[in-house]
């Protein structure tokens, strides 16, 4: 008997600490999951692993990659190979995407795109096909991954056609135009242009809300971030800012949208109400921010720092950024194998 109450008394005991510690709010959550980060200086894929603060692998790229993607499988990373300038200067012109392993760390695989066309911004469709911005052909390149040939080209009717967002139903995608001052909107059923929509003199990056229901995109002469309503197609309305923004991502939710400025802020801002709730220091940098599956961290890049800034979205607070080295610009989340 005596044997069976303390067995009783443990079981309690150990159910109670098992219920204390995954009850939410009793340990802030941990950012699982991988980062594919491109870095521009020593042209590398680069694979982070945030929970650990530390490089898992690298693999050489050619110059320059800017940007990356991920597979839908989390298998493979795509990194389109710009050239060795900024938008809209002079420099070497680029015409490949360069296909990573992401469990060995090695390029498999280069896709030929057929012609200099400065590709820079990829990213997958809800129909498995990658859509990749070819600033000198004015329009979006189609690939079909596993052949890697590109199957489709779709006008964007607009110079320097820099930086994609594609809507959750995949029926639409758009281009932040940075010369132009626009954004172009994509039919990529039909693969039409459907639409430019002035925006301002210029325009740096783009993103959507999770409902698709709006774009943001960034005036680089004023501090305000531009709202296009996606059924009309219009500029509604600004989102007021305390500093020119550079890029901007959503919180999966809806909640925020995490906006980073070039000065060396981070501002977070309430999307249903559209006011900042809070700005916090960070490097001074033209980077690009990506935010976990779940909500809980937001990773900025700093290009001139050489570092990814960890912001705990839940807690609001920044934690100790990841030291890399000057030139990690694009990024990616991933689960990770």
């Amino acid at each position: 008997m005596k044997s069976w109450l303390v067995f009783a008394v443990l079981l309690v005991f150990f159910g109670a600490a098992v219920f204390r510690s995954t009850t939410p709010g009793s340990a802030g959550p941990a950012p699982g999951g991988l980062l594919l980060v491109a870095n521009q200086f020593d042209h590398t894929a680069v694979v982070v692993d945030p929970s650990a603060g530390k490089v898992v692998g690298k693999a050489g790229v050619d110059i320059n990659g800017h940007e990356v993607a991920v597979s839908p499988d989390h298998r493979l990373g795509y990194v389109p190979i710009y050239g060795n300038s900024g938008v809209g200067k002079p420099g070497t012109d680029g015409s490949t995407v360069q296909v990573v392993d992401l469990l060995t760390l090695h390029t498999i695989r280069v896709i030929e795109l057929g012609k200099p066309v400065r590709p820079h911004c990829a990213k997958f469709g809800p129909d498995g096909l990658l859509y990749v911005t070819a600033e000198l052909a004015k329009a979006l390149y189609v690939v079909e991954p596993v052949s890697g040939k590109v199957v489709g080209e779709i006008p964007t009717g607009a110079d320097e056609s820099h930086m994609l967002a594609i809507s959750p139903d995949g029926q639409r995608a758009y281009t932040a135009n940075v010369g132009p001052g626009s954004v172009s909107v994509v039919d990529l059923h039909k693969r039409t242009l459907i639409t430019v929509i002035p925006v301002a003199k210029k325009v740096q990056r783009i993103s959507n809300s999770p409902d698709g229901r709006f774009v943001f995109t960034h005036d680089q002469d004023a501090p305000r971030i531009a709202v296009i309503d996606t059924a009309t197609n219009q500029v509604v309305r600004w989102i007021d800012l305390p500093a020119t923004v550079y890029s901007s991502t959503p919180t999966p939710d809806g909640k925020f949208l995490l906006a980073n400025a070039p000065s060396g802020k981070l501002i977070v801002i309430d999307l249903p109400t559209e006011k900042v709730v809070g700005t916090y220091l960070i490097p001074e940098a033209i980077g690009e921010i990506a935010v976990d599956r779940d909500g809980n961290y937001g990773y900025v890049s700093t290009p001139q720092k050489g570092t990814i800034e960890i912001f705990d979205i839940r807690r609001s607070k920044l934690e100790a950024p990841i030291v890399l080295s000057p030139g990690v610009d694009g990024l990616a989340w991933f689960p990770g194998h």
